[in-house]
C-alpha cells in the first residue's frame, strides 16, 4: 500500500507518518528535494538532499516519476518509491493531488482536519522556522483551508478525512482506518 498523508502544515502528518512506522511497521517514502536541510534533519532519514545538478541526473537517467516545485524549492519521487511491493508512507501537499494521481492512481490519501486552525498555526510557530518561512508557512494555512473547504472537486480527490484533536483517541482512530485498510 502507498499511503499519502495531506493536511495543513502543524496539523501531525509527520507524527502520523511515524505512528504508522512503529507501530504498523510502514516504511517512509523519501522525498527527493533542492531544498537545504533544517535544523536536525538528517540526509536520507524522510528527505533526501541534492542539488540541483544532482536532481538533473536523476531526471536524465529516467528515475523521478513525480515532481513539483513548493516554497523556492523543488521536490520528487522516485518511480521505485512510488512503486514498492511494501508498505510505505509520505507527507502529501494537497495542491499536487491531481497530477500525482494520474501517474500514481494506486495512491491512498488520508487527509487531516487540525481540531482548530490556530492550534495547527501554534505547532507549526513551535517549530522555530526562519521567520520569513513561518510566515509563509502561517499564509499557507490559511490560503490551504479556504480551498479545502470550499472546492468540492479538490476533495474528492481525497480518500478519507479524520480529525486530528491531538489526542489519544485521534491516533487510534487513524492506525484503525489504516490497519483496516491493509486487511482489504
Amino acid at each position: 500500500m502507498l499511503l499519502a498523508l495531506a493536511g495543513v502544515t502543524g496539523v501531525g502528518k509527520s507524527y502520523y507518518k511515524d505512528r504508522l512506522v512503529e507501530k504498523l511497521g510502514f516504511e517512509k517514502v523519501k522525498i527527493i528535494t533542492t531544498r537545504a536541510p533544517r535544523e536536525g534533519e538528517k540526509n536520507n532519514e524522510d528527505k533526501i538532499f541534492v542539488s540541483p545538478k544532482e536532481l538533473q541526473d536523476l531526471r536524465d537517467s529516467g528515475k523521478i516519476a513525480f515532481e513539483f516545485d513548493l516554497c523556492g524549492n523543488t521536490y520528487a519521487y522516485t518511480y521505485e518509491a512510488l512503486h514498492s511491493e511494501k508498505n510505505t508512507v509520505f507527507e502529501f501537499h494537497y495542491d499536487t493531488i491531481f497530477d500525482f494521481k494520474k501517474v500514481c492512481p494506486h495512491l491512498c490519501v488520508i487527509y487531516f482536519f487540525p481540531k482548530s486552525i490556530e492550534e495547527a498555526k501554534d505547532k507549526t510557530r513551535q517549530r522555530h522556522l526562519p521567520p520569513n518561512v513561518e510566515k509563509d508557512r502561517l499564509l499557507e494555512i490559511d490560503e490551504h483551508y479556504k480551498r479545502i473547504t470550499t472546492d468540492e472537486n479538490l476533495r474528492n480527490q481525497f480518500d478519507y478525512f479524520l480529525y486530528n484533536n491531538y489526542d489519544q483517541a485521534s491516533e487510534e482512530e487513524f492506525l484503525a482506518l489504516v490497519h483496516s485498510l491493509l486487511e482489504k
